[in-house]
């Protein structure tokens, strides 16, 4: 898997790929021992602070994977993107719970809260007092919608462990689906970046939808 420093394009991080870097200036082994600990801390930050879009990332990296030689490329995506997703949300968590004890809460819990709108947070607890872990496979794959569960969660005192348990699923899920994304753009075009252009901005259209559709009600 190929990849440089991380760049940012109209506001958005993204990788530089082998389109910009040629394989036979740099090692692919190289590459591969700086692309994935990229991704990994990238989509833990991401996780944390979610300004970043991960999505995006991971079907960048997939595109870039696809075009790769080397074996396993698109598993290391998959495994390094969905771990990476499970600790950070993992983290989040428990740092909300702490905030949650606290008598003066904490800031990541505030942030939490402002991330999520009393109207979506309603709607999230509804879904999940009627429906249980299911909905966190839901809520990591729909645009904005995982904030809201994860306070929810917090909400109903859910321990760590049985939010984890929910939660590993749904990173396996969310992983796949964007990595499918990206795979779909690296095999409509023969050249990488090409295919990480039009796998971003499928990525960013489907995180509009939501947005749009609230807007239009």
């Amino acid at each position: 898997m190929t990849w440089s420093a991380p760049v940012a394009q109209a506001g958005l991080p993204l990788l530089a790929v082998s389109a910009v870097t040629p394989a036979s200036v740099v090692p692919e082994s190289t590459q591969q021992a700086i692309g994935y600990p990229s991704l990994f801390l990238l989509v833990l930050i991401g996780a944390l602070v979610p300004v970043i879009p991960t999505g995006a990332l991971v079907s960048s990296a997939a595109v870039v994977a696809f075009h790769q030689t080397a074996p396993f490329s698109l598993a290391m995506v998959f495994v390094t993107a969905s771990l990476a997703a499970f600790l950070g949300d993992a983290a989040l968590y428990w740092l909300g719970r702490r905030g949650m004890k606290s008598r003066n809460g904490s800031r990541w819990l505030e942030a939490l809260r402002a991330r999520a709108p009393e109207d979506r947070l309603a709607q999230a607890q509804e879904r999940l007092a009627a429906h249980g872990v299911a909905v966190l496979v839901l809520s990591r794959l729909v645009p904005a919608g995982r904030i809201p569960v994860m306070l929810a969660c917090l909400l109903a005192k859910w321990p760590l462990r049985k939010f984890s348990r929910g939660n590993f699923p749904a990173c396996l899920a969310w992983a796949v689906t964007y990595q499918l994304i990206g795979i779909l753009g690296g095999s409509l075009f023969d050249e990488p970046w090409e295919g990480v252009v039009a796998a971003i901005v499928l990525t960013l259209v489907i995180s509009a939808v939501p947005g749009v559709v609230r807007r239009v009600r």
